[in-house]
C-alpha cells in the first residue's frame, strides 16, 4: 500500500472534518457553545456519535489483535462488554437524573456541593490526570501506525507525527467544542461501522468465505471462547472478574467522565439523555462483538497465509496491536486498507477530539469558574479558553512522547490498568456523596484519602498472591480502589445533624 496515497486520504479526511467545524461554528463559538453545544444537542446524533468517543483505536486494533494472543484471551472481552452495559444503564438511571436535577455543566459540581470545596477540586483534578492519559495512548496507538505505514517513508521523526495529529484536532475543536464535536463525531462513527463491516466482507472474500460460512469458521475455531469459569483465584479472564470490573470502570470511565457525560448534558432533557444512553448501549454491545469476530478471522487468515503477529520496533516482541494494519495494509487490495485506515482514524481522533474539548470544558468550570458570572463569554474568556485548549493538546503531546519510551505491553491491557488505579477515587466519593447523606467530611483530608487508595491498591495488587492466597486481580480492581477510597473517607467522616438534598 503506497504511503502517499494514505497520505493523501488523510489529508482530505481532516480537510472534510475542518470544513464541518467551521460550518458549525460560523454563528457561535463563545463558551455556551463550546461547553454545553446551547444544551440544544438531537439525541440520536450524540448517541450515535458516542459510539465513536466510547469505541476508539484501542477496540479497532487492540481489541481484535487479543483475540489470538499467546495467552488465550480468545472472545474472553465479551464478558467485559457485558458487564459495560449493565454499567450503561446504571449510569442512565441513577447518575444522568442527578447531573440534570443539579443543571451541571461540569459533573464534579456535585461533589463541591455535597461534599465540599478539596473533594470538589480533587475530583476535577483525578479526571484531568486520567483523561490525559488515557487519551494519550489511545492516540498514541493511531499515531504508531501512522507513522509505522507513512511517515517512516518520508522520514518523519515520531514527535512530529504525534504533533500534526494534535494540531489537526486543535485546528477543527478550538472554535465549536461540544457542537462541533457532535457533528464530527456522527460522521466519524459512521465511517468506523462502515469500516467494521468492509473489513469483514473483504477479509471473507480473501478466504472465500461467505459471511455465513465465516461465522461458522470463527465458531470451530480456537478463537471464539467467550465464558471463562475456570481458575477462579488465579485466572484474570474469570467471568466474574471480568464481568464486574466492566460495570465499574463503566460507571467510573463513562458515568463520572467529563468528556462522555458532557455529550449527554448537551441536550434539552433527561428523558432525551436517557433515550441517548439506552440506544447507544444496544449498538456498543453489537459492534463489540463484530470487532472481535474480525479479530478471529485475522488470525484465521494470518495462519492460512503464514503471517507472524508484527514485532514491535522497540522491544523486539511479537505486538498484538500490529496484526490488524500489518494485514490490511501489506496483505490486502488497495481499498481494504484504505477502509482499515478509515476506521482506525475515525475511532481514534473521534476519541481525542473529544477528549480534548472536555478537558479544556473542565478546566476552565471547575478551576477557572468560567461558567459564572456575565463576563463567561466575553472576548477575554474565549480567548482564555483558547489558552486552555492549547495547553492540553501541548500536554497530551509530553505524555504520548513518554508513553512511546516507556511502553512494552499491549495498549488495551495498559489503558485499563491506569483507569483501576486513577478513576477507582472518583468512585469513592460519589458513592459516599450519593449513600452517606447524613454524613459530613473533614474535606481537607480528602485529597490524602485519594492519593493513599491507589498507593494501597497498588502494593495490594502486587503483593495479591501472597496475602491472598494467589488470587490475581484483574479489571474488578477499580472496585476494590474505590472500597478502599470510600473507607477512608468513612474515617475522616461525622454524622451530621441533617440529610443532604442530593
Amino acid at each position: 500500500m503506497s504511503p502517499a496515497i494514505l497520505l493523501s486520504f488523510l489529508i482530505g479526511y481532516f480537510l472534510l472534518l475542518i470544513i464541518i467545524a467551521f460550518a458549525t461554528s460560523k454563528k457561535s463559538s463563545d463558551n455556551a457553545t463550546f461547553f454545553i453545544a446551547n444544551r440544544n444537542s438531537k439525541w440520536y446524533l450524540v448517541a450515535f456519535g458516542m459510539i465513536g468517543t466510547a469505541l476508539s483505536g484501542v477496540t479497532f486494533i487492540s481489541v481484535p489483535g487479543e483475540v489470538g494472543s499467546p495467552s488465550g484471551n480468545q472472545f474472553q472481552y465479551f464478558q467485559f462488554v457485558l458487564g459495560n452495559a449493565v454499567g450503561f444503564i446504571i449510569i442512565a438511571t441513577v447518575l444522568l437524573p442527578l447531573y440534570y436535577r443539579m443543571k451541571l455543566t461540569s459533573i464534579y459540581s456535585y461533589i463541591e456541593q455535597r461534599l465540599g470545596f478539596y473533594s470538589y477540586k480533587t475530583a476535577a483534578s483525578i479526571f484531568l490526570i486520567s483523561r490525559t492519559i488515557g487519551s494519550a495512548f489511545r492516540l498514541y496507538l493511531v499515531v504508531i501506525v501512522l507513522q509505522r505505514f507513512i511517515f517512516d517513508s518520508y522520514g518523519v521523526p515520531f514527535w512530529v507525527t504525534v504533533l500534526i495529529s494534535l494540531a489537526l484536532i486543535w485546528s477543527y475543536t478550538f472554535k465549536g467544542g461540544l457542537k462541533t464535536i457532535i457533528i464530527t463525531d456522527t460522521l466519524q462513527t459512521f465511517f468506523l461501522v462502515l469500516s467494521v463491516f468492509l473489513t469483514l466482507y473483504f477479509i471473507c472474500s480473501s478466504l472465500n468465505m461467505n459471511i455465513p460460512q465465516a461465522f461458522e469458521a470463527i465458531k470451530t475455531s480456537g478463537y471464539s471462547k467467550i465464558f471463562f469459569y475456570e481458575d477462579f483465584m488465579t485466572n484474570g479472564f474469570h467471568f466474574s472478574k471480568q464481568f464486574i470490573g466492566g460495570v465499574f470502570v463503566t460507571i467510573a470511565m463513562t458515568g463520572l467522565d467529563q468528556d462522555l457525560m458532557q455529550k449527554n448534558l448537551s441536550m434539552k432533557t433527561i428523558g432525551e439523555a436517557q433515550k441517548n444512553m439506552f440506544t447507544f448501549t444496544g449498538i456498543f454491545v453489537i459492534l463489540n462483538i463484530f470487532f472481535l469476530s474480525v479479530g478471529a478471522l485475522l488470525y484465521i487468515y494470518a495462519t492460512k497465509n503464514g503471517i507472524a503477529i508484527p514485532l514491535d520496533h522497540i522491544t523486539g516482541k511479537p505486538r498484538t496491536d500490529f496484526l490488524f494494519p500489518e494485514i490490511a495494509l501489506n496483505h490486502l487490495s488497495i481499498v481494504p486498507a484504505i477502509v482499515f485506515m478509515l476506521g482506525l482514524t475515525a475511532a481514534t481522533f473521534a476519541t481525542t477530539d473529544s477528549a480534548l474539548t472536555a478537558l479544556t470544558t473542565s478546566f476552565c468550570v471547575d478551576f477557572l469558574h468560567m461558567d459564572k458570572g456575565d463576563n463567561a463569554n466575553a472576548a477575554g474568556a474565549v480567548k482564555k479558553r483558547h489558552l486552555v485548549h492549547i495547553a492540553f493538546s501541548l500536554l497530551m503531546f509530553i505524555v504520548i512522547i513518554v508513553f512511546n519510551t516507556l511502553n512494552d505491553e499491549s495498549v488495551v491491557k495498559g489503558i485499563f490498568k491506569v483507569a483501576s488505579y486513577t478513576y477507582g477515587p472518583l468512585l469513592g466519593l460519589y458513592s459516599f456523596g450519593l449513600f452517606m447523606k447524613q454524613r459530613g467530611l473533614h474535606d481537607k483530608l480528602v485529597p490524602l484519602v485519594c492519593i493513599l487508595s491507589p498507593a494501597i491498591c497498588y502494593l495490594l495488587n502486587a503483593n495479591s498472591a501472597s496475602l491472598l492466597g494467589g488470587y490475581t486481580f484483574s479489571v474488578e480492581l477499580i472496585l476494590v480502589n474505590g472500597l478502599i477510597t470510600f473507607i477512608g473517607l468513612l474515617l475522616i467522616s461525622k454524622k451530621t445533624a441533617s440529610k443532604t438534598r442530593f
